[in-house]
């Protein structure tokens, strides 16, 4: 058996090994104690672990969706920021260029007031002399066109201005609807976020400890529907030169905590994570999981090869990467760390490749 079967063969044991390993817990309430007092009316049923578990995973899985929705918005802010401070210089060259120009002008109108209203041109046009007649009808030509030319730069340049301020406005506006869909978006994955945390929170330590317990056998489960389906079989593709830089740099963060929004080095969201991958191996890509999805060339599962990103769930509000054997490497949600996890582990919507 070749060695991406055998590693992929040894993932599955372990996994495995670990599900039978685990001890049975039952967190139910306790039966009560016999009581000669009449029976108390049943208070609300207390939800099982595993539904906590669906519960709290849908929570940071829309708070995923919002991180991006931030992180997107951020990135417009940015951009407008941007063309903001080229506007405001194009601004201040034209209003230079326009004072310049206005000069010039009336420096040809002061000119042709002292000479009464003539142009040494025309007075020289005026004389019997033949060369003399021809010089100023030469001298007149050039005076107009100097004249018109001056005028249409400064009606150009007047009318570029308001074009550029006219921008300026609209990419303020722009800018400040960003920063509000920011706050907004901001406001959903703290709240998110909270709520996860709060019922995490009203577990005892055992129970936490089953959590992920859970959380592991029901990736462990996926995954092994997805190498069962056969998936793996036709995954046998190198990584391209950037694909290894990216991967290198990818793995090199495991261990490093999950935190929304942040693109290292100390720590990474899902996106966060590839985007700086890529990044390092010299191929800027888009920020969020959903702009990777809906930007970058997509590929099927099977022509898949390390370095490639796999987008996750219907709303493609997560991402990992690819690095073979049908491993990823991933920075999972809020109160964990960038580690490695199987690539069928979770839904996938579909496969990005970065340097297509």
């Amino acid at each position: 058996m070749n060695r991406r079967h055998c590693a992929a063969a040894a993932i599955t044991l372990v996994c495995a090994l670990a599900v039978l390993t685990v001890p049975t817990q039952a967190f139910a309430a306790p039966p009560p104690s016999p009581s000669h007092s009449p029976a108390a009316p049943a208070g609300p049923q207390r939800k099982s672990l595993e539904e906590v578990r669906e519960e709290i995973d849908a929570l940071y899985r829309k708070a995923g969706a919002a991180t991006d929705a931030y992180n997107l918005a951020e990135e417009q802010a940015e951009n407008q920021s941007g063309e903001i401070v080229k506007l405001a210089q194009a601004i201040v060259a034209g209003q230079a260029k326009i004072a310049d120009l206005k000069s010039r002008a009336g420096a040809q109108a002061r000119e042709q007031y002292r000479t009464g209203g003539l142009p040494p041109g025309a007075q020289m046009m005026l004389s019997d002399d033949p060369r003399m007649f021809m010089d100023g009808v030469n001298r007149v030509w050039q005076g107009q066109q100097a004249a018109k030319g001056v005028l249409g730069e400064l009606t150009r340049t007047q009318e570029d201005l308001e074009t550029y301020t006219k921008d300026a406005s609209s990419n303020w506006k722009k800018l400040e609807a960003d920063r509000l869909k920011q706050a907004k978006a901001k406001k959903r994955i703290n709240g998110q976020i909270a709520a996860a945390k709060k019922l995490e929170s009203q577990l005892e330590k055992e129970e936490r400890a089953r959590l992920l317990e859970l959380e592991q056998e029901a990736e462990y489960k996926a995954q092994t529907a997805w190498l069962g389906s056969g998936a793996l079989k036709e995954i046998n593709r190198e990584a391209s030169a950037r694909g290894k830089k990216a991967v290198a740099f990818a793995t090199a963060q495991i261990g490093k905590p999950y935190v929304w929004g942040a693109e290292g080095p100390g720590s990474y969201d899902c996106s966060g994570l590839t985007s700086q991958a890529w990044a390092a191996a010299g191929r800027p890509i888009p920020r969020t999981s959903q702009e990777q999805w809906r930007q970058l060339p997509h590929i099927a599962v099977k022509d898949m090869r390390p370095g490639d990103l796999i987008i996750y769930h219907g709303d493609a509000s997560h991402v990992g990467m690819y690095i073979g054997d049908g491993a990823i490497v991933h920075a999972p949600r809020p109160g964990r760390n960038v580690t490695l996890a199987g690539a069928g582990s979770m839904e996938i919507l579909g496969v990005v490749r970065p340097d297509r």
